[in-house]
């Protein structure tokens, strides 16, 4: 099952990205693909063609793991 993350660098605009599996806690490196910004557009400091990133953790202030389609389908509270 794939996660969509929002990956906030250090000194850069957030980008989204799929992982396959989320990071352990000795990851050195997070490893996703298909970076993109918000938007949908390419990432301005990555080359148009890249699929894959290899950041390391000293460079990311911190990641947001975005819900799946599946999860927003539950309704988790109602007001009548």
């Amino acid at each position: 099952m794939a996660y969509t993350l929002l990956v906030h660098p250090m000194n850069e605009e957030p980008f989204l990205a799929e992982v396959e599996e989320l990071p352990r806690s000795d990851d050195q490196v997070l490893i996703c693909s298909s970076p993109r910004r918000r938007d949908g557009k390419d990432v301005d400091y990555f080359q148009p063609e890249v699929v894959t990133v290899m950041i390391p953790w000293t460079r990311i202030h911190f990641v947001e793991l975005l819900p799946s389609k599946a999860t927003e389908d539950i309704i988790s509270f109602v007001r009548e």
